[in-house]
């Protein structure tokens, strides 16, 4: 009698191994035929709970979003640069004179660029000229088909300008190299790096708000001024076209 059950029990173990590895054998057919999809759903399930949350994905996103509104204001920083490339080499009016720079001296203590229109073309001495950043310097010297201009870089330049955030006047002073010196009359005078130079509004004799450059450091502070270097934000030694204001400096 035990012999029996025990040969019975065998049997029924190994009939149930038997399905088993038939069961396994059907399981990785299907594995097979599916090409993996239903592992594919069962890692879904399983690894759902690890998934990065919600707060991670904002993150993403709104750094998606702030290289996408980078790359906007390099895009329309590169369309205003060529539109203004493209004004100064084909429009010329009553009030502007479009002008090619044919000879410049932007390295020695003496600082200036020579243009291809003079006299002729209306260009008079003290006529302001700007190129694709804001303001160079005025007109020294014409003949009938040339002008010489006296760049903000040197010694010769001097020019009352504009602190836009502290609402500051000073005076722009060039020093023979490539960073003006900015003086303000005030030991106490409000001025930061990175501030905005433009042109003065109080002057009648240059137009206002034209950009000049940033100040690009502070120097020690004296008993009765403060002064500061500026970065121009017009580069005289890669500009090739400029435009001569008919209003005087």
């Amino acid at each position: 009698m035990f012999d029996i059950r025990r040969v019975s029990s065998s049997r029924w173990w190994h009939q149930k191994k038997s399905w088993i590895f038939f069961g396994i054998f059907l399981f990785l057919v299907f594995v097979r035929i599916s090409k993996g999809s239903l592992y594919k759903d069962f890692f879904y399930f399983i690894s759902k709970p690890f998934w990065p949350s919600q707060s991670q994905k904002e993150v993403i996103l709104k750094s998606i979003d702030q290289e996408s509104l980078i790359k906007l204001n390099l895009i329309k920083k590169d369309n205003i640069r060529l539109r203004k490339i493209l004004s100064l080499q084909e429009s010329s009016n009553n009030e502007n004179i479009s002008a090619a720079v044919i000879s410049r001296k932007t390295g020695g203590w003496w600082r200036q660029i020579t243009l291809n229109k003079g006299s002729k073309d209306g260009v008079e001495i003290g006529n302001i000229v700007t190129g694709p950043g804001g303001l160079l310097g005025r007109v020294n010297n014409t003949s009938l088909f040339t002008s010489s201009v006296i760049l903000l870089t040197s010694p010769e330049s001097k020019l009352g300008v504009w602190v836009d955030r502290s609402q500051t006047n000073g005076l722009l002073v060039g020093s023979g190299d490539d960073h003006p010196s900015l003086i303000l009359y005030s030991k106490d005078a409000d001025i930061k790096v990175g501030d905005y130079v433009s042109s003065s509004p109080a002057s009648s004799l240059l137009p206002p708000n034209i950009p000049i450059g940033i100040v690009q450091s502070i120097d020690k502070t004296l008993q009765s001024k403060k002064t500061a270097k500026i970065s121009l934000l017009a580069k005289p030694n890669i500009i090739d076209w400029v435009q001569i204001l008919r209003k005087n400096i």
